[in-house]
């Protein structure tokens, strides 16, 4: 069963972000990555490399609260309709499959779905209603 978790953009103060929704709604980081510690981050600019990759809090019982910073080195700007994803968690790469092609029919693909270096089935759309949707299927699943 596929699960639905917000994505938070932030331009460059995730840490301080979720800092701060650590302390109002408790609980510890599930993961805390960044961009120094990517198969690139040696090549980006060392004032980006201690920026926030991804940052997972749990929230209540089995959602989690997840953000990145959108680096302006990486041509990415933080604006009202890009600071939120919609992030679907499927049980399968078929399943991942069927919700995205769903979700990108009459809208944008953003970035393809494709295997990537975390370990899962991943891609981004922006629906025909302007809703920016992440597929994330864990490949770690086997399914």
């Amino acid at each position: 069963m596929v699960t639905l978790n917000p994505y938070l953009n932030f331009p460059g103060n995730t840490e301080e972000a979720f800092n701060f929704y650590k302390s109002v709604f408790g609980g510890e980081f599930l993961m805390v990555q960044r961009f120094k510690d990517t198969p690139d981050g040696a090549k980006m600019k060392p004032e980006d490399q201690n920026k926030i990759m991804h940052v997972a809090l749990p929230i209540g019982n089995g959602n989690i609260l997840m953000a990145t910073d959108a680096l302006e080195s990486m041509g990415q700007t933080v604006h009202t309709g890009n600071n939120l994803h919609l992030c679907l968690s499927p049980d399968s790469k078929a399943e991942a499959d069927k919700l995205f092609n769903g979700l990108s029919a009459g809208g944008n693909v953003t970035m393809p779905l494709e295997n990537m270096f975390w370990g899962a089935y991943f891609g981004m759309v922006i629906d025909k209603f302007g809703v920016s949707w992440m597929i994330n299927h864990d490949t770690n699943q086997n399914k």
